[in-house]
This record gives structure tokens, sequence and C-alpha cells, in this order.
């Protein structure tokens, strides 16, 4: 992506172009968080459940994964100011379409188009840094991207949920039409193709051949009936109904023509042999729970503390900011100490950070305090960046050069897919939960039990107190009651996703001690 680029540096000072690409970076992965605090307004907006809520999330990561795959062809196919202005543009104009959304269904088809932009812009604006900066001060532009994508996750919740406490949830998504059009605007006028990258993209088409586009269909297929099954699974009683028998089947089907076809391809869109290999396969597994680990919580703990400890979306959000900042000091810390240890212990140790993290969660009770969830997240993120960093060096240690991009998208789609999967389990596992622990609490509510006898009386003279008739307070107290009950159920069902999160974590740290030892302190290893 960046060849032919050296002999034309840019006329504009690189740095007002770095600032532009990592603006426009920043609202793509802005976005894979700024709507999880907002759940519960856009369930209650558009009148949907909480597990259909998430799939706003997970059919922008899935649309997200896929289109890496494509990224590098259409480059070339279409040169790469193109096609980072057509991304960018149909991320700003769906976005609008998420806000004005009437219902549920136009709102995913709008975030499938959103994720769709966004997914073909981050690694098309790290081929335009690299291309804008000398080779000597190339690092300190992607510092600058760096920072940007890293910080993006801390202010997205934060923003997320004081826009929806304070405005509406709708300007979760409006809020990136005027930033987008600057972006347009700015990209537009300051960025230009290299000389020469016309020829340069001819002479590569020719090497490579034309676009895989039936491998690219069977991962598309694959990606998207795996995610309608997950997300359809529970409220269509699984295989009991047949068009979640007829999407497995489809998903299956697509998974096992993928594998001989691509194989046989000259120019696959997903290497399968990189993937089979153990040091790339493991790091793809890895970040897969990574990913997982990442988007599930930073949906799920926002929406356990607004549903049963009353926090408001901005202060659900707020939870999330002090894990992001040590995020962001832990970059550097890493940065610093990955040329000195090997990247499989830096993942372990990442890897029990995380389910530290997790384990502290599965402690909280209705009284916890904000600190306490507050710095469970900032273990967590001690861990995320020890996870980050060393997995790219690890990934890349026997690969040639000629595979790099297709390491990094696959990397790239494996965080989003395995967020997508994470969120959409551990939505099952809550609502699947929250129902058997209903059931057995309601085992407890006998109305000739003391404790419930008690309880009963306790509540009646309660709201007799408050004004009531003594019919009027019974049935006062009997709600109370059953609130209580589904309260109750509901609280224990996410304990039980944190213990799911935390045996996830765990099982890295085993995978991650199967990597080799790579070179320290210089390039990894291109050939083995």
């Amino acid at each position: 992506m960046t060849s032919a680029a050296a002999s034309s540096r840019p006329a504009v000072n690189p740095w007002i172009i770095a600032v532009v690409v990592a603006l426009a970076s920043f609202m793509e992965v802005l976005d894979t968080t700024i709507a999880n605090v907002a759940l519960n307004y856009i369930s209650g907006g558009l009148g949907v459940g909480q597990d259909e809520a998430s799939w706003v999330v997970t059919t922008y990561l899935v649309a997200n994964a896929v289109i890496v795959t494509a990224t590098s062809y259409m480059v070339q196919r279409v040169g790469r100011k193109r096609f980072f202005l057509g991304c960018l543009a149909l991320f700003t104009i769906s976005s609008v379409m998420c806000g004005l959304t009437p219902n549920l269904q136009f709102l995913l088809f709008a975030r499938i188009l959103q994720g769709i932009g966004g997914g073909g812009m981050v690694p098309v604006a790290q081929s335009i840094l690299a291309d804008s900066f000398p080779p000597e001060k190339r690092s300190q532009g992607f510092a600058l991207f760096g920072v940007a994508v890293v910080v993006a996750p801390v202010v997205g919740p934060t923003l997320g949920g004081w826009l929806s406490d304070n405005l509406s949830w709708h300007w979760c998504f409006l809020i990136n039409a005027p930033v987008g059009a600057l972006t347009l605007l700015a990209v537009s006028l300051l960025i230009h193709e290299p000389e020469g990258s016309r020829e340069e993209r001819e002479r590569q088409l020719k090497k490579t051949g034309g676009f895989d586009w039936i491998g690219f269909g069977l991962v598309a297929t694959f990606l998207g009936m795996l995610e309608l099954v997950l997300d359809r699974g529970l409220d269509d009683d699984w295989f009991g109904s047949s068009f979640i028998r007829i999407a497995a089947v489809i998903c299956a089907l697509a998974f096992i023509l993928t594998i001989p076809w691509e194989l046989k391809h000259k120019n696959p869109a997903v290497d399968v042999r990189m993937l089979a290999t153990r040091q790339f396969g493991a790091c793809f597994l890895v970040m897969m729970a990574t990913g997982a680990l990442l988007l599930a919580t930073t949906q799920y703990l926002p929406q356990l503390v607004q549903e049963n400890l009353g926090y408001t979306a901005t202060w659900a959000g707020l939870l999330l900011s002090p894990g992001g900042v040590v995020t962001m000091s832990m970059m550097f810390v890493v940065g610093a100490i990955s040329s000195k240890i090997q990247p499989k212990y830096l993942i372990a140790a990442g890897a029990a950070f995380v389910a530290l993290a997790m384990y502290l969660i599965t402690k909280t009770y209705a009284d916890t305090g904000f600190w306490y969830l507050a710095k469970a997240r900032m273990v967590q993120g001690i861990g995320l960046p020890l996870i980050f960093l060393p997995i790219t060096s690890a990934s890349y240690d026997g690969l040639p050069p000629s595979k790099t991009d297709q390491a990094s998208a696959l990397l790239n789609a494996a965080r989003n897919t395995g967020g997508s999967i994470g969120v959409s389990l551990i939505s099952n596992i809550i609502t699947h939960h929250e129902q058997t622990h209903q059931s057995r609490l309601i085992e407890h509510v006998i109305p000739s039990g003391q404790a419930y006898q008690q309880t009963m009386s306790q509540m009646t003279q309660y709201f007799m107190g408050q004004g009531s008739s003594q019919i009027t307070a019974q049935q006062q107290a009997l709600a109370w009651i059953n609130e209580q009950v589904q309260s109750q159920a509901s609280f224990l069902s996410y304990i039980d996703a944190f213990w799911v999160l935390t045996i996830i974590s765990l099982c890295a740290i085993p995978l991650a001690l199967t990597l080799r030892n790579v070179k320290l302190g210089g390039k990894v290893s291109m050939g083995h």
C-alpha cells in the first residue's frame, strides 16, 4: 500500500496530515464504544429488548471485520485517496442515517454501512501516515495516530453517556456529521496520491491477479450467519427454530467451503495457511479473546451499573474513564519494555491482569461503590496494552514481508470478530441465566414462610405510612417483592457473565505461552 511513496513527500506539513487522518480514525474507533452506554436509551426509544439493542454493536463489528479483508485490493483498484474519501463519506452519511433512524431494522442497516465505511479507514490511514513522514520521523506520526486510537475508546462511553442523558442517544451518531464533513474537506484538499502510484497499482494488480471475490463472499457469509445465529438464537429457541437451523447450516457450509477454496487460490482474501501456523494461529486466537473481553466489558459493565446500581449513562461512562487513562499510560510503559521481554510473557501477564479484573467484578454486590468497579477497570487497563502491543511483533515473526498486510488485516478482523462473538455470547448468558436465577429465587419466596410474611408485613406498613390504604399497600408490597426478585436475578446473571469472561482470560495465558521466542531489540525475523 505504501509503495512508490518515498519519492513523493507531501507539500503540506506532514503533522497536519497526521492530525486529519488521526481525527478520521478517532471517529471510527469512537463508534465502537460510544453507543454502549446508550443501549438502555436505544432499547427504550425504539421499543426493543436489551438483547436486540446489542445488535447495534455486533452488526457494526461484523461489517468492520469483513471489509478489512478487501481493503488492500480496493486501494490498488481505485487509489488510496479515493478509497479513503469513499469510506469516510459512507461512514459520515451512515452516521446521520443512524441518528435519524425510525426503527431498529433501519438502524442495523445503517450500522452495517457505517461498519463497512469505518473498516476501510484505519488501515489506509496508517499507509497515508507512513508515506507522509520521512522514515526517521515516521514513528512520531504513528505515536499521534496511536494516541488517537487509544483515546477514542476512553472518550466514547463518557461522551455517549453525557449525550444520552442531556440531549438524546441519536446524538451519539449525529455528532459524526460535522466532524466527518470537516475531515472530508481536509482530506480532499491536503492529501495527494504519491507520484507513480497509479502505475504501481496497475503493476500490483497484474502481479496478484483479480480479487478473490468468492473467498470474500464465503468469509462474509460465514461471519454474517454466525452472528445471526448468536444474536437470534435465544429469541428463536435455538435449534428448535427452522430459521436458526438453516442459518447454522449455511454458516457451516460457508466455513467448510472457505478452507479448500482459499488454499488453492493464488491471492486469497484470507490466507488460511497463516491461520494454521502455531505462531500466527495462536496470536489470532488470543486477539479474538482480547476483542471479546474488551468489547464485552465496555458494553456490559455500564449496563450492569445502570440496571442494578442506579447509575445514569453519564456516570456509567465515567466509570470506564480511569481504566482508559491507565491504558494510555501503559502504552508507553509496554513500548519501553517490549524490547527487553519476550512477547509471549508480556501477553500472558496481560491476560492474567485482565482475568484478575474480571474476577474482581464478580465480587460486586448491591452496595459496591464507584471506585471499586473503576479500580477493577483500571486493572484491566494495565493488562490490555500488555496484549495488544506485543502480539503484533509476535504475529509477524516468521512471515515474509509480502504477508504483513494480510497479517494486519487478519488481526483487525480477529479483534472485531472476537468482540462481536463476545458481546453476543455474554448477551445470551445474561438473558438465559436471568431466567434461571429468577425461577430459583421464586422457589424461596413462599407465602407461608416466616421471612416472606415478615417482609410483606414490613413493606405493607411502610407503604401505609406513605398514605396508601391497606389493600393498596399490600399490592405495593407484593410488587416490591417481585421487583426485588427480578433485580437480584438480573444482578446474579451479570456476575455469571463476568465469571465466563474470567475463564476466557485465563485460557489466553497458556495459549500465549505456546508462542515461540522472537528476536528482541530489532526487526522480527522474516522467514523461519
